[in-house]
């Protein structure tokens, strides 16, 4: 019985849902990706791969959590967050160089890789510093740059104006890469409250991230249905 989720967990709680949640949208996904054209079914694929990696980590990541709770000190499953981030915030990267490549936008394989290494830097630093691997400082630094070199290339980069020139993804483009610039300013924001002063605890911190996720990898592939569903309609 102690496996299961205690009275007034609400950080487990929180776990439980968005790890429901990530089915559900992944089964919407994949069955809508049935019904649009086939040059928005490797976006509707790779949106459906976001959520179904998402669930399978945030399953683990509950039990994690639980587990910890029961034995006497709530822990952040660091771990599992960072491989679920290393596999799915790349290929929401990617989403921008496929939706463009979908509607037959001019966009070269130069803005995918730049896309790919800002994420991984940005990664790769996020976890070198909460994982305690080197300074938090230092790691929040290095994350930054990453996502810097992200925000320059979906806002004023090639696939930025790739998007600009195609009015049937233009719309599209700017909602995603508004999530990707306020949406994804919780991440940092949580990273600095929560490693860097010290002042937000493991619960809050968990429920912050939970939450955004949830927002973030859903809210990321509903714009996408619903500019293929448009598209194909066209």
């Amino acid at each position: 019985m102690e496996h299961f989720l205690q009275d007034g967990d609400f950080v487990g709680v929180s776990f439980w849902i968005v790890s429901v949640a990530m089915v559900a949208a992944t089964v919407f996904f994949f069955y809508e990706g049935m019904a649009v054209k086939k040059e928005w079914r490797l976006s509707m694929t790779v949106a459906g791969l976001v959520t179904l990696v998402a669930g399978v980590h945030y399953l683990y990541m509950r039990d994690y959590w639980v587990a910890s709770l029961i034995a006497g000190e709530a822990q952040s499953p660091i771990v599992y967050r960072y491989i679920d981030w290393l596999i799915t915030v790349p290929l929401l990267m990617i989403e921008f160089f496929i939706i463009l490549k979908a509607v037959g936008a001019a966009v070269s394989s130069s803005s995918f890789w730049r896309l790919l290494i800002g994420t991984l830097v940005m990664l790769i630093g996020g976890y070198l510093g909460e994982a305690g691997i080197m300074s938090a400082s230092l790691g929040f630094i290095i994350g930054m740059i990453g996502w810097a070199v992200i925000i320059w290339e979906i806002f004023g980069g090639e696939a930025s104006k790739a998007a600009e020139a195609n009015a049937g993804v233009k719309a599209a483009f700017n909602a995603l890469r508004l999530i990707v610039l306020v949406g994804w300013a919780i991440y940092p924001l949580g990273y600095i409250f929560g490693y860097m002063m010290g002042s937000v605890d493991n619960g809050t911190l968990n429920i912050v991230y939970n939450l955004a996720d949830f927002v973030n990898k859903i809210l990321f592939g509903l714009i996408i249905w619903n500019v293929a569903v448009k598209e194909s309609e066209a």
